[in-house]
């Protein structure tokens, strides 16, 4: 007998135990979407969501948006070679703490980070379609159209990181709807294409950074661009390529938050 009672109240505890589990479960899965920016006074709440929108030849585009107290997106966010959307979980929520709302996108040249499936490049692929890095452009210029529509016609700042930086700029020169570009490891990456004279005449403000040992060939890359609305952040320690120099993971990320926040502060 007292056996059985000992048996039972195991089971009780166990099935407590499991009950709790399921709780928090639960509570991380509803709040997953909703999320309390505590660590800035000027923000008050974050919402998550997955949208979809044509690219300029129909191709369905995936995208997040990240948006803080309402405020219209401002920020475009594009991914390095072989990545998804998925680049930017972290950066987006670091720009949501400083106050703007972001939009990272699935272009058709991609594949997967953190988890995070390139649904754009999935599709593109099912459906025979090229998916080099040039290719990407089109779902650039789609989503700014997207971004540009759904936020009271206002200019945005485009994000891009390794081919993407590169395609940023170029784009960023001559779109009326771009605002400032912010390129992370941008290069030489386009055959048939000299980058370097192709950006030379590239005047908005302008943020471009790389790992330390990329920074010898970025300052070649840029140096025909006028100097006055370009900020070139040069680091000190070894960083990593693309935008992930951005994440807590990478070696000298402080550095890289630190001067990519000042030239935000400065558009």
């Amino acid at each position: 007998m007292k056996k059985n009672i000992i048996l039972l109240a195991l089971i009780f505890i166990i099935s407590s135990c499991k009950s709790d589990k399921n709780n928090v479960l639960n509570d991380v899965s509803t709040k997953h979407d909703k999320i309390d920016l505590v660590n800035n006074n000027n923000t008050k709440e974050m919402t998550k969501e997955t949208v979809t929108f044509p690219s300029l030849d129909g191709l369905t585009i995936t995208a997040d948006v990240y948006k803080v107290d309402d405020n219209p997106i401002s920020v475009l966010l594009c991914h390095q070679a072989g990545f998804s959307r998925g680049e930017y979980i972290d950066t987006a929520l670091l720009l949501n703490s400083y106050g703007y709302s972001v939009m990272a996108i699935d272009q058709r040249s991609g594949d997967g980070v953190n988890d995070v499936i390139n649904e754009t490049a999935k599709l593109a692929k099912s459906k025979n379609l090229e998916t080099e890095y040039i290719n990407g452009k089109q779902d650039i210029i789609a989503a700014i159209d997207y971004v540009y529509k759904t936020n009271d016609n206002t200019q945005l700042l485009l994000v891009g990181s390794s081919y993407s930086a590169t395609l940023a700029m170029l784009i960023g020169e001559k779109n009326n709807k771009i605002k400032a570009v912010a390129a992370f490891s941008p290069g030489e990456y386009y055959k048939g294409m000299n980058i370097q004279n192709e950006i030379k005449d590239l005047d908005k403000p302008t943020f471009v950074t790389a790992s330390l040992g990329e920074t010898k060939d970025l300052s070649t890359l840029v140096s025909k661009m006028k100097t006055e609305n370009l900020t070139h952040y040069k680091p000190i320690e070894e960083g990593i390529h693309g935008s992930r120099v951005l994440w807590k993971s990478t070696k000298g990320f402080q550095g890289y938050r630190n001067a990519f926040k000042a030239f935000l502060d400065t558009i």
